[in-house]
């Protein structure tokens, strides 16, 4: 099932690239169905946390109307940051499945682990590398297109 909600976060990124912005999608998906969607829009907002994960866990929260997201897998298409990531620890998620990783930012295991930190009150399972290939070339081509104009 994880490719199957990868590729829902993945379409929540592409939404993104056609908006203008860095093409990051997430979902959170609870007892097999998705109540939170997400989608980078921190230019369209103007907001500088206006993340894909962040988003996701506001939908799913007023969808599930509750903080504490127990028992909830969050798909995204890039490692959290470390905002996202504290995000998640403190929405109590119980597993986070991501695509790609971020040597600059993540905060998942690659640069930081905030999720599986011991030090915390909550840790998170994660799954890496689901869809990979298909969330790496969407950034790849988003950045390759911008540097190019």
């Amino acid at each position: 099932m994880d490719e199957t909600w990868m590729a829902e976060a993945l379409a929540e990124a592409r939404k993104a690239a056609a908006d203008g912005e860095v093409p990051i999608g997430a979902v959170v998906v609870y007892d097999g169905r998705i109540v939170g969607r997400g989608r980078n829009a921190r230019e369209t907002r103007r907001d500088p946390t206006a993340h894909a994960e962040v988003l996701a866990l506001q939908e799913a929260a007023r969808s599930l109307q509750r903080w504490r997201l127990t028992g909830a897998t969050v798909y995204a298409t890039l490692e959290p940051c470390p905002m996202c990531a504290g995000a998640l620890v403190n929405a109590r998620v119980d597993r986070l499945v991501y695509a790609v990783a971020d040597p600059k930012a993540g905060a998942a295991g690659t640069l930081f682990d905030v999720t599986r930190d011991a030090r915390l009150n909550h840790r998170i399972e994660v799954v890496s590398g689901v869809m990979a290939a298909e969330c790496g070339e969407l950034l790849t081509s988003f950045f390759r297109a911008r540097r190019d104009r």
